[in-house]
């Protein structure tokens, strides 16, 4: 079963916790409920967008540095073991 990841407000989305840092995560990792998969920022302000399932990271629907607006799909986990 799939299970999208939804942005709770605008702003930039940003799959890395800073320049020249490694992703928080790839697509076909395993995730875990609760795991920071990136950061949306809007005015200065970085709010941690998190898993609310435990799966693999199937893919993104978001580039790195992508606007995203409240609603939109950002991942897509398959949920599981």
């Amino acid at each position: 079963m799939s299970h999208n990841i939804v942005s709770p407000l605008p702003g930039l989305f940003y799959r890395k916790p800073g320049p020249g840092k490694d992703a928080y995560i790839s697509e076909g990792d395993r995730v875990e409920s609760g795991q920071t998969i990136g950061v949306i920022e809007i005015m200065k302000q970085f709010s941690e967008i998190r898993s609310d399932v435990a799966g693999t990271l199937t893919s993104f629907a978001v580039e790195d540095f992508g606007a995203v607006n409240p609603g939109d799909v950002i991942a897509v986990i398959e949920v599981g073991p």
